[in-house]
């Protein structure tokens, strides 16, 4: 598959091995880690050498290749079974983004309807992966389109606020909610980005701003509790966010803090939206409360690269999403288009009441 030049790809198959971008080196060292084994990509989606709920999804796939490759058997049910093994390796790594588990399900059932031997099943799972990166992308502009056409009509150029990192490295390489404002600055309706630094992995700080710096995008970073000010001295037109899992009422896990934007943003009736994929959607949890929410471990917080920031012998809570909840929510943004939290269901199931409600810019 031969991806478009000048541009950032967290996620390159090269030959027989995939390149991640590492980042938990940016934005200091710029450095791409080789991966040839599907154990080595395990450690790095846990790890979040790679991260971004897209981006996991596409670096699964290929680990589902990577990991085939390792099978040494031409017994098609015996390949099978160890594909599953592999499968759940993969699965094990993550547990809230809900894009891996999509990838992995999507390969293991595309091997399985494939007529044909080992080899050429090994081959249909490589495509498969190359194909899930390429639709990635076309998901991605296409989400920058419709988020676009939703953002609020301003006398002004827009100023939007994100949390987090939904930027080309989270996803195959043009971003969810870093798309949206990429086609806002291309189509020159963006006067600048606020970006939340995003403790307690600072992503915002490094991800989000280096990536906005490489198109020189304008961007002010800004910490996590100075966003309800900004809010309040009106600054901020609209806040735009990714998400790592929807449920079928509309309910979003995202990074942890989302969700008090959404409180302070409904609060100055600023429109909140989410940027990200169909394949986001999980419909099969109803709610918010079915999201398993990970908590990752005590040295994030109690430390900023090496050096300890709190005193010992204290207590640590670190959830790496919460919840928010589908009412404080404007529209989800999907490469299908604008959709209120509500019609996500009825887009799937295709429920036809009138028509789907759009949301229209305002």
């Amino acid at each position: 598959m031969s991806l478009a030049p000048h541009h950032v790809y967290p996620v390159i198959w090269q030959d027989d091995h995939v390149l991640l971008i590492d980042q938990t080196r940016l934005p200091s060292e710029y450095d791409l880690v080789q991966i040839s084994r599907c154990a080595d990509m395990a450690i790095a989606i846990k790890t979040m050498i790679v991260r971004g709920a897209p981006a996991i999804g596409v670096a699964a796939a290929y680990g589902m290749y990577l990991g085939a490759r390792e099978i040494e058997t031409g017994d098609r049910e015996v390949f099978l079974t160890q594909l599953g093994h592999v499968a759940d390796t993969l699965r094990a790594t993550r547990p809230t983004a809900v894009n891996l588990f999509w990838a992995i399900d999507r390969v293991m059932r595309v091997t399985r309807q494939s007529i044909g031997q080992v080899d050429y099943l090994k081959q249909v799972i490589l495509q498969t992966a190359q194909a899930i990166q390429l639709e990635d992308l076309q998901m991605c502009e296409a989400i920058g389109d419709y988020g676009l056409a939703a953002l609020p009509q301003t006398p002004h150029r827009l100023r939007l606020l994100t949390h987090c990192n939904a930027g080309a490295l989270a996803t195959a390489g043009y971003g969810t909610a870093l798309g949206v404002v990429r086609s806002a600055w291309r189509s020159e309706r963006l006067e600048r980005l606020y970006a939340d630094e995003t403790r307690p992995r600072l992503q915002g700080a490094r991800l989000t701003a280096w990536e906005c710096v490489q198109e020189e995008i304008p961007i002010t970073l800004i910490t996590d509790s100075m966003a309800a000010h900004c809010m309040q001295q009106g600054m901020v037109d609209a806040v735009v966010v990714g998400a790592d899992r929807i449920t079928a009422n509309g309910d979003v896990a995202n990074k942890i803090g989302t969700y008090g934007l959404a409180i302070v943003a409904h609060a100055h009736d600023i429109p909140f939206f989410v940027a990200a994929p169909f394949s986001t959607v999980d419909f099969g949890l109803v709610d918010g409360s079915q999201i398993p929410i990970e908590e990752r471990d005590s040295t994030e917080i109690s430390h900023i690269g090496e050096t300890s920031i709190c005193p010992e012998g204290i207590a640590f809570y670190n959830p790496a999403f919460d919840v928010t909840p589908a009412r404080l929510i404007t529209a989800v943004i999907t490469e299908q288009g604008a959709l209120k939290p509500e019609d996500l269901i009825k887009r799937e199931f295709g429920i036809r009441r009138g028509g789907i409600d759009r949301v229209e810019s305002t």
